[in-house]
Order: C-alpha cells, then structure tokens, then sequence
C-alpha cells in the first residue's frame, strides 16, 4: 500500500506521456481532413440553396416572359429573386440555359476562385465541396 501510494506521488513517466502524445497526435491527424471536408460541404451548401432559388426563379422567369433569363441580376430587378447581400458578397452567379455557376468571393471563408456548378438537365451539382471533384 505504501509503494502505491508513492508511486502516485511522483507523477507520470516520460513513457506514458510520450503515448499520450501519441494517441493525441493521431486522433488529430484523422479529425483535421474530417472536420475541413464538413467546413467544405458547408460553405458550398450556401450556394447550393442559392442555385435553387435561382433555378426556380429563371423557370418562373421562361414561364411568365417567354424567355429565358439572362443574368441573375435580370431576375433580381423583375423581382423574381431575392438573394441576401451575405451570399451576393460570398458568391458570384452566372446562368445559362444548361448551367449555373456559383464561384466564390474573397468575403467567403473557403477561398476565393472555388466553384460550384449545378447541370439543370442531370439536376447534379459538380465542383466545390462535392464528392467529386
């Protein structure tokens, strides 16, 4: 009882807190890339919320006119859209018939020049924070 008692008192050796390390050090390693790739899905889930508005908004938009829009900017000015001024600082939008393009702005926190594209004929989204990339 008394050599425990001792042994306790003297703290822990070199050893164990080198395994410590360790085992820190590999959790840290495998939960860094996890938690990036979630920061990642995040930051392009913004944009891809914002596509959907603007494809419903530019179906909306063919429907009433005739024609087919032409810019995001169009939409907004016939009040057909409304994005928050968050997400016109963070994301740039360009539309076309068979595509939208969100690239981001240097105000979003995952870097400037990053793209996401949604292909309205398959309905997929490519690019940015996607699995394939």
């Amino acid at each position: 009882m008394k050599k425990v008692k001792q042994r306790l008192q003297n703290g822990f050796t070199l050893i164990e807190v080198l395994i410590v390390v360790v085992i820190i050090g590999i959790l840290v390693a495998i939960a860094v890339p996890t938690y990036a790739k979630y920061v990642k899905k995040g930051y392009a889930s913004d944009a891809k919320v914002s596509i959907k508005a603007i494809l419903n908004a530019s179906s909306v938009y063919l429907q009433t006119t005739g024609e087919p829009a032409s810019d995001v900017d169009v939409l907004e000015l016939e009040g057909y859209l409304e994005l928050n001024l968050a997400i016109k600082n963070k994301w740039q939008f360009v539309l076309s018939e068979t595509e939208i393009i969100a690239t981001s702005l240097a105000d979003m926190g995952g870097g400037e020049g990053q793209s996401i594209t949604y292909y309205v004929e398959e309905g997929v989204y490519k690019g940015y924070g996607q699995k394939e990339e």
